[in-house]
């Protein structure tokens, strides 16, 4: 795809995204309306997609376990170095290494490459794996970092009592049951009626728009001051939407051999900007705010810059 077509691929996103920034400048919707619009993708709009589109997939093809163990290769060897690095530069406290973790390796599915994949291909049916790889795996272990070494209310009990919490608090999220919800009903050929399916499709078909706006209007409400741009920042967001998409380039194509689409799939989700799931663990465990708060809005901007030029390297 050349970069002229790329470009009027992500016009939608473009327009969706900053009319949310527009509306929230001049406060025609006030910015704290982006939390209900987000809570409504997140909840609701995003797991009916999920569920309707994986409950009619071929799981066979949709679950390439070459492509996905090289996915899976590549964000171990993306951990180790934020994990490296951040130690280097003298952090020890283990919920602030996992949070940096978390901001350079972790992506941005629901609100993000959700929309971006429907935009750029039709459908999001490629993240379903690495959506289920990123929650039952990666955020599994940095929530449990974060409740073991958790401190203050809502901190009792031993460490079995705590690392089931974490357990618990990533499976239970409505992205993870609507997933695995389909996944059992299509293995197990249950019929599904079809008013329900076309209930999730009605639905689920607003979740990309809906997403991209809740995030302009968030962006639009707090603010984004560039100037203000921490080393520690641009450390992390350099990682996010260059270092890690290369990363995954060079470990999915050379060493498991991923070729075609699986491979431009593989890239692009790798260049999603860090997830806003991060600065919700930030809040609740009272531990980077600010600078979670910082990398998900410019890593956002970052990488809504950069997915053109991603898209036109990787698929020429």
């Amino acid at each position: 795809m050349g970069g002229a077509a790329a470009l009027e691929k992500l016009i939608p996103v473009a327009l969706a995204f900053g009319v949310g920034v527009l509306l929230a400048r001049r406060k025609v919707v006030p910015a704290e309306a982006s939390k209900a619009f987000a809570d409504y993708a997140f909840l609701f709009a995003v797991p009916c997609y999920l569920f309707g589109n994986i409950y009619a997939a071929d799981l066979s093809a949709l679950f390439d376990w070459r492509a996905i163990g090289g996915y899976a290769a590549a964000a171990a060897l993306a951990v180790a170095a934020v994990a490296i690095a951040s130690a280097a530069a003298g952090l020890r406290e283990p919920r602030s290494v996992a949070l940096r973790v978390m901001a350079g390796v972790q992506v941005n599915t629901a609100y993000f490459a959700v929309p971006v994949f429907i935009t750029f291909f039709g459908t999001a049916a490629p993240i379903f794996p690495v959506l289920l790889f990123q929650v039952c795996v990666l955020s599994l272990v940095v929530i449990a970092i974060m409740e073991l070494g958790r401190t203050g209310p809502g901190s009792g009990g031993g460490p079995a009592r705590r690392l089931g919490r974490a357990v618990s608090a990533s499976l239970v999220t409505p992205l993870v049951l609507a997933c695995n919800a389909g996944i059992l009903l299509n293995l197990l050929s249950v019929h599904v009626p079809e008013v329900v399916l076309d209930g999730a499709a009605f639905v689920g078909d607003s979740a990309s728009p809906v997403a991209l706006f809740a995030l302009g209007l968030h962006l639009g409400g707090i603010g984004l001051d560039v100037r203000g741009t921490t080393r520690e920042e641009l450390a992390l967001i350099g990682f996010k939407c260059v270092a890690f998409p290369l990363l995954a380039w060079a470990v999915c194509g050379a060493l498991f051999g991923v070729r075609g689409e699986w491979l431009t799939y593989l890239v692009l989700i790798a260049a999603m900007p860090t997830p806003q799931n991060l600065f919700i663990f930030a809040q609740r465990y009272d531990v980077g705010v600010d600078l979670s708060a910082a990398v998900v809005i410019k890593s956002s901007l970052v990488s809504l810059l950069l997915l053109p030029l991603w898209l036109h390297t990787v698929s020429s």
